[in-house]
């Protein structure tokens, strides 16, 4: 009975318990920055939300690409720390598989 479970303990902290986790990318329309500070702010509030792995934002395209693990972090909460941040922001496309492109820091 004590291996089995140590069994299922080590089979969670695996990296096949953690088959369910996914790095996703999304693109977030910025519209309120209108200065070179405003992605600076943008993305270091992105950054500060656990799961964030990577934030890129653009001023000319007023957008932000954020590459993010989706068993820590949504949406939800990534639109919240931009508005907290004072940039309001909706989604621009869709999640999907982790890539950075387009945006510049």
């Amino acid at each position: 009975m004590k291996r089995l479970i140590l069994i299922g303990f080590f089979l969670i902290l695996s990296p096949f318990g953690m088959a369910f986790a996914a790095e996703k990318t999304v693109v977030l329309a910025v519209p309120g920055m209108v200065c070179s500070v405003c992605p600076i702010t943008v993305r270091l509030a992105l950054e500060k939300v656990p799961g964030v792995m990577k934030a890129k934002v653009s001023l000319e395209n007023k957008e932000a690409v954020v590459v993010f693990d989706d068993a820590k972090t949504n949406l939800k909460a990534l639109e919240d720390a931009t508005f907290a941040a004072g940039y309001p922001a909706t989604l621009k496309s869709p999640p999907s598989p982790a890539t950075l492109g387009g945006a510049t820091q």
